[in-house]
């Protein structure tokens, strides 16, 4: 499994690819069509994320050594960050997870263009994910 800075870095060169940030959007959005479908079971208030202004969905297991991350939600763009993130954190150890900085986020250019409700929703998300790593330490 590669570490999660490769998958940061890997991110953050696929975005850079891209001139504008129409087009940017389009691919978040995209990669949110790619998530695996996220079962109505998960759906509980005890996964409900909240500080999203749209409605999200984490549940976060324990794999083995590994936290493992599926996630939804009920908004095209919100469900793209909710794969992106999941891209980053899913699969990998709680003490990796605690360690690493969130630098795609500034380096994709997230900070200046995702909307406040946006980025407080995914800071929302990071931080129900490195609550849950520091709870399986």
């Amino acid at each position: 499994m590669r570490d999660i800075q490769a998958i940061q870095d890997e991110l953050v060169e696929e975005f850079a690819m891209f001139d504008d940030w129409m087009s940017r959007y389009e691919q978040v959005i995209d990669l949110g069509r790619q998530l695996p479908q996220f079962e109505e079971q998960w759906k509980t208030e005890e996964n409900r994320i909240h500080g999203c202004q749209s409605q999200v969905w984490l549940n976060m297991e324990m794999r083995g050594e590994k936290l493992h991350i599926d996630g939804t939600s009920d908004a095209s763009i919100v469900l793209g960050l909710v794969a992106i993130v999941l891209r980053v954190y899913s699969d990998q150890k709680p003490q990796d997870i605690l360690d690493a900085k969130p630098n795609f986020i500034a380096d994709i250019g997230f900070t200046d263009h995702l909307s406040p409700t946006r980025s407080n929703g995914l800071h929302a998300m990071l931080r129900a994910i490195y609550q849950r790593a520091g709870s399986f330490l």
